[in-house]
């Protein structure tokens, strides 16, 4: 992964609505859920998810899928498992380790 990607994808997690989101969608798994679902779940206004999905899909942690009439997004973990490989490289492998722990625990 190149250094601006990781800052993308770490900069679209610094913000609590969109780590709110991704959290929900790792915990959906591979499915996803759709748009509604996920601004009802949140209890988050339409419009302001609409933008913190697009952060995420433009960070390439989500993606979304037409399915039917509706839009689903499902949590891209491929990414986010180059983000803590790339963070590994980059950091040493413990505060890795502990970040894995962590993402488990979702």
């Amino acid at each position: 992964m190149q250094t601006n990607l990781a800052i993308a994808a770490l900069a679209a997690l610094a913000q609590e609505s969109r780590f709110a989101a991704f959290r929900l969608l790792v915990q959906a798994g591979p499915q996803g859920q759709s748009a509604s679902s996920i601004a009802a779940s949140l209890q988050m206004p339409a419009s302001s998810l609409s933008f913190h999905l697009k952060e995420l899909t433009h960070a390439g942690l989500v993606a979304p899928r037409q399915q039917g009439r509706y839009i689903i997004y499902a949590a891209r973990v491929d990414t986010v498992h180059r983000l803590l490989d790339f963070l590994a490289a980059s950091c040493g492998d413990a505060g890795v380790r502990a970040m894995q722990e962590q993402l488990a625990a979702v």
